[in-house]
């Protein structure tokens, strides 16, 4: 499959790895076609590995990951073109997050989210809220951790949310995903962020997940 795989940090890298290492086509997107982490990632993933700007991979895609920091991933889009995003499905792993000072906060919540924000201004997508909830390392591989924990999905397409549900366990070993609904659920995974980041600061490690237990 061709995958295009928008921003190149820590989670776009891992996310393209492991896609690479499952035998897909990816091209890494980023402003700047030349940027110096989407060409040495490439160079270091082979044959199979690509890098473009936001345009080259989201026209190379057939499935979209939007791995993008959060208050830039609306511009990201843009730059990737309506007509390169119609129709396709497009994983949302960014989180709407201002890292200005110490104390996180959210760009969008409450009423809204970045998932939302999205759907809505690219009504032909069919976006998918998932992953966002873990650290990059625990996305790709969830039995580092000692027993299953759970992800999400969140989106308005149910053939989409079916898909990406596939792709969660068959590619990335996830074991339990909950279907939390329609995109507006995505407040509520993108709010999460900040009791993760408060939990990776009492445990000391990013290597973590919840789980959901019921009586």
């Amino acid at each position: 499959m061709h995958i295009g795989v928008l921003g190149t940090g820590d989670v776009g890298q891992t996310l393209g790895t492991k896609l690479v290492q499952l035998g897909n086509e990816v091209m890494m997107g980023a402003r700047d076609p030349a940027n110096p982490k989407a060409i040495a990632w490439a160079r270091q993933e082979g044959e199979h590995a690509s890098f473009g700007n936001y345009s080259d991979a989201a026209s190379f895609g057939g499935l979209l990951f939007n791995c993008t920091l959060g208050s830039a991933s609306m511009d990201a889009l843009r730059q990737a073109g309506e007509d390169n995003l119609d129709g396709k499905i497009l994983i949302d792993t960014s989180n709407p997050l201002d890292y200005s000072d110490d104390n996180w906060t959210l760009t969008v919540g409450n009423t809204d989210s970045l998932g939302e924000q999205i759907q809505r201004n690219y009504p032909n997508t069919r976006v998918v809220k998932t992953l966002n909830t873990v650290n990059s390392n625990v996305m790709v591989d969830p039995g580092k951790l000692i027993e299953k924990t759970d992800v999400f999905v969140s989106g308005n397409d149910l053939e989409a949310k079916a898909e990406v549900v596939k792709i969660l366990r068959d590619w990335f070993g996830w074991k339990s995903v909950i279907d939390l609904g329609d995109i507006r659920t995505a407040r509520a995974v993108e709010a999460y962020v900040l009791l993760w980041r408060s939990l990776r600061k009492e445990i000391n490690t990013v290597r973590f997940n919840i789980k959901v237990v019921s009586a």
